[in-house]
């Protein structure tokens, strides 16, 4: 049974959803502009003061200078760094060795090489993601062998194929945020149908 997390949480509602299904990671989408779910550190660290406490926070962020996420992970605004965008080996060991917590590094997979790419990165876990939330599969064949440490996959999955995924390249985890959004919210029965889904 892989792990869920849902990601681009932004509002109270949100919070109240996630607490009622209970997924095993609740993602923030933190100081990134192009997302509409974009919101503030001092947002994430309100809203997460109402999140219920078996569910640790992920705070996503793209090329973030590394202080400011040291110190959302250091002050327990959030739990773990999930990061999307060029940060470097060096910049993700700074980050382990500054807080001693697990970061989570995402990779744009197109080819069978993206994967090796990700396969040398010093994060802790991987997350296999056709881009940076473009709510759209890659090609999951590209997935050839097992996978050496916990790794997520994300990137279009819904209700409509999220069983299949699972079934196809068992990934310790499935990150979900626009599959389980209508009209660009979190839909509470989507996230109820994904929550059943996973855990069987």
């Amino acid at each position: 049974m892989p792990e869920i997390k849902i990601c681009g949480l932004r509002r109270p509602q949100d919070i109240l959803i996630a607490n009622r299904y209970k997924p095993d990671f609740a993602g923030f989408i933190i100081n990134f502009p192009k997302s509409h779910r974009s919101i503030s550190g001092q947002e994430v660290k309100n809203l997460r003061q109402n999140l219920d406490h078996g569910i640790p926070a992920v705070g996503v962020f793209v090329d973030q200078p590394v202080q400011k996420v040291i110190n959302l992970l250091t002050d327990g605004t959030i739990d773990f760094a999930q990061l999307h965008g060029k940060e470097s080996p060096e910049y993700i060991n700074e980050v382990q060795q500054s807080t001693g917590k697990k970061v989570i590094k995402a990779f744009e997979v197109k080819t069978s090489e993206d994967i090796e790419r990700a396969l040398e990165s010093p994060a802790d876990y991987l997350l296999l993601d056709q881009g940076k939330g473009g709510g759209e599969t890659f090609d999951w064949s590209l997935i050839t062998e097992k996978i050496d440490r916990p790794w997520f996959l994300a990137g279009g999955l819904t209700v409509d194929n999220l069983q299949q995924a699972i079934d196809t390249v068992h990934p310790w985890g499935v990150d979900i945020s626009s599959g389980v959004e209508t009209n660009g919210v979190k839909d509470e029965e989507k996230v109820k149908e994904v929550v059943s889904i996973v855990r069987g």
